[in-house]
């Protein structure tokens, strides 16, 4: 395939090309880039129009892949990522989610995990209904013992997860869901109230008809065990609620989403009912099903003040060939997941860009005209993709599962794929295409870059910075506010029409991100990925109304996430002597009796080595002349971050409690299993955060005698502490709340999309 034709240079900003260098383009043996991103994108277009020649031997196979590489260079269109990463690669697994059954025995459950680790070792993630098992105490009878439940059978998911992604190039993700109606659900909703507990699963309750109806008529409903379909008892569908909503406003899991809804869209119901999600929620699948997700990118389809329709035709047409291609290009884990794929041949067509395009139509995105807007375009993206399916299926034949008769309304005799249209997450493929993510609002309208040597960058939405140059309002001044807070409603500088036009996905409130979900999903065949943001402040209360909001809008599911809930527990600690009885009380920060010991000039002290995922940490812990812990000094690696400085806080303040009188026992105890967006490690040995690599360096210092001496200097006085202390907290009161630091750039994390996500260098917890 000559490949003169591919004469355009990918239209790559600096950021895509970064992300791709890092995390897209091929490597050698020894780690060394071996192509250019104009490459990458001739390998993929090149790959997959191969598909051609399977379908007509004399198929123009080098003009489909010139436009797969005219569409993908022009940001117009991107498949996901493991499709950029593998296609014409040895590896060839091109798709990015799968669902897995889980059988209720233990050759079931361990060949799903053994499957888990081969999908999770190729690049993709893996969604699980765990509600086939039977409850935990019932009977095994072959062995007369009595099973541990479902519950406990996620933790060595957790576990398979953990080790494969160690070395991988995309972390494993999953979903785990378990029905509403199953004996275990209660154990279920508390699966991951400990933080350390499911790190690499999100959680969502299946939702049934029955249970929605019990919750609003406040009564009780039917607990079963799946064994056997047999009712064990009864509980009360208001009490289960409100625990799914308590726990949802505290750390942001369990999701909802509602099973009944996605069966009754089910279009392949003879093949079996849909049970699970895959890790974000966007894409229900059958057991061993898999879909391969693409993404149209909105910004580039403006023309005036409309939507480019005939542009948008033509790259939905394409797409839709494209990731049909995927399907038989694709190179499947096991012989299961290919025979069903093919069998359903189910593909994800969704947008990214939308927050941009509605900048570019200056329509605010809380606003009735941008819903109805959404509801155009995506009815529009559906139905063009449908025809494109329905005129591939002449050609290639229907897929085996279609039943014309399941779906009468939609008027097709002929379809090839049995689902068209997701709404997924766009993380990283979304700084590559240059756009906003998904259908969320933008996040931040600018933020610091941390570059080398310690200095800080800004980087500006560009569509601000056009606007705010075209309209005389630009200023450095300006845009180092907005670095410091994420968005611009505090400024005077700024005319009112555009803060609602730039508004952000922190000042929408929550009822309008429902809104936007139902509005992209009432045209989207499979479901949508959507996070409702939350201020910190929000109350229990105000999540259940979003719970509410998002059954009653008719989507099919929802994830909610609240600022801080998932940024670390909260440190009690007791009066001493009172431990029990008074943790949690309110203590004085300093009384007469509380005050710190005098520091003397020098102490007796050892440097522990921790690893974690910030990297490496030295802490450095002093003893007073009766061998008693008097303080604690932590530094890291990357000096002057958020991560250093978190650390210097935390040895503050535990040398601040030690010298106040607290037992470092208890110190350890309120520190230790702390989690974080990145551990280090996995099992026993698993560091969790730099606070639990804290309290683990004072518990070896404990069970170690110190032999040697070393010269210390003194710390800050307590006094100065403080006042730095109050500054700071004045400061970091009036900035936007992230869940922390990036741990490769220390650039700020948002939870987007049921994934925590950093746009400055393109890092994902989920890949």
């Amino acid at each position: 395939m000559s490949r003169n034709r591919f004469t355009k240079e990918p239209a790559l900003n600096p950021n895509a090309s970064t992300v791709l260098q890092k995390r897209y383009l091929l490597k050698d043996d020894s780690g060394m880039i071996r192509e250019t991103p104009k490459e990458l994108f001739i390998r993929v277009a090149e790959n997959i129009a191969l598909a051609e020649k399977i379908f007509d031997p004399n198929a123009d196979a080098a003009k489909y892949a010139e436009d797969f590489y005219n569409e993908m260079t022009e940001m117009n269109f991107l498949p996901n990522s493991p499709t950029l990463m593998n296609a014409g690669s040895e590896l060839q697994q091109l798709s990015a989610c799968f669902v897995l059954p889980v059988e209720d025995s233990l050759d079931g459950i361990f060949n799903a995990v053994k499957y888990t680790a081969m999908i999770h070792k190729s690049g993709g993630g893996t969604g699980f209904s765990f509600s086939r098992l039977r409850p935990k105490d019932d009977v095994v009878k072959t062995t007369k013992g009595v099973s541990s439940g479902p519950v406990s059978f996620m933790s060595v998911f957790d576990a398979a997860t953990e080790t494969i992604k160690q070395g991988g190039a995309r972390r494993g993700a999953n979903m785990g869901i378990l029905r509403v109606d199953h004996p275990d659900i209660m154990d279920f909703i508390h699966s991951k109230k400990d933080k350390s507990k499911l790190t690499n699963f999100n959680i969502s309750v299946g939702i049934t008809e029955e249970f929605m109806k019990a919750v609003k008529d406040n009564r009780e409903y039917n607990l079963y065990n799946p064994k056997n379909k047999a009712k064990t008892s009864s509980i009360s569908a208001a009490k289960v609620y409100n625990e799914m909503v308590q726990l949802a406003w505290e750390g942001g899991d369990p999701g909802i989403i509602f099973l009944d809804r996605i069966n009754r869209d089910n279009p392949t119901p003879a093949e079996g009912e849909i049970e699970s999600t895959n890790p974000c929620g966007e894409q229900p699948l059958l057991p061993y099903e898999s879909c391969n997700l693409g993404s149209v990118n909105l910004a580039n389809f403006v023309k005036g003040r409309d939507a480019d329709w005939d542009k948008l035709r033509k790259t939905v047409r394409t797409a839709v060939r494209f990731l049909d291609n995927v399907i038989e290009m694709n190179n499947y884990p096991i012989p299961e997941i290919e025979s069903m794929t093919r069998k359903n041949r189910k593909i994800g067509l969704g947008v990214m860009g939308w927050a941009d395009m509605l900048v570019m139509l200056e329509i605010p995105y809380n606003s009735g005209k941008a819903a109805s807007f959404a509801e155009k375009i995506m009815q529009f993206i559906r139905d063009e993709g449908r025809l494109a399916s329905a005129e591939l299926a002449v050609k290639r034949g229907n897929f085996p599962g279609f039943d014309a008769s399941v779906y009468p309304e939609l008027g097709f005799k002929n379809m090839r794929n049995a689902t068209i249209t997701t709404i997924a997450p766009t993380g990283t493929i979304s700084i590559i295409g240059g756009a906003s993510s998904g259908i969320e609002p933008f996040f931040a309208l600018a933020f610091y870059r941390n570059v080398m040597d310690n200095n800080k960058l800004t980087e500006v939405n560009p569509l601000f910075l056009n606007v705010s140059k075209r309209e005389g309002f630009y200023s450095e001044k300006l845009l180092n506010a907005i670095a410091e807070n994420g968005c611009i409603s505090d400024s005077d500088d700024v005319p009112a029409r555009w803060k609602d036009i730039f508004v952000t996905a922190h000042e929408i409130t929550p009822e309008w991100h429902v809104k936007m979900q139902a509005a992209f999903q009432k045209y989207t065949d499979n479901a949508v990925s959507k996070t409702v943001n939350f201020s910190e402040n929000a109350t229990v209360d105000d999540v259940r109304s979003v719970y509410d909001l998002s059954y009653e809008q008719g989507c099919k599911g929802v994830t909610i996430y609240r600022d801080g809930s998932r940024s670390g527990q909260v440190i009690n600690v007791g009066i001493k002597g009172s431990e029990t009885a008074n943790a949690g009380a309110a203590v004085p920060l300093l009384t007469e009796s509380y005050a710190p010991r005098p520091r003397p000039d020098m102490l007796i002290g050892k440097t522990i080595e921790m690893v974690t995922g910030c990297g490496k940490m030295y802490v450095t812990i002093n003893q007073d002349e009766k061998g008693r812990i008097f303080e604690v000094f932590i530094h890291i690696g990357k000096a002057g971050g958020c991560a250093q400085s978190q650390s210097e806080a935390i040895g503050r303040l535990i040398s601040l409690a030690l010298r106040s009188g607290s037992e470092p026992e208890l110190i350890i105890r309120q520190l230790k299993s702390i989690s974080c967006h990145k551990k280090s490690g996995f099992g026993p040995n698993a560091v969790m955060s730099c606070a639990d690599a804290a309290a683990r360096a004072l518990e070896r210092a404990i069970s170690t005698p110190i032999e040697f001496t070393t010269i210390v200097t003194k710390p800050l006085s307590v006094e100065t502490f403080i006042e730095e202390y109050e500054k700071k907290s004045a400061i970091a009161g009036k900035k936007k709340v992230n869940i922390g630091a990036c741990p490769e750039c220390e650039g700020p994390i948002e939870y987007i999309e049921g994934c925590n996500m950093c746009y400055s260098c393109g890092y994902s917890h989920c890949s």
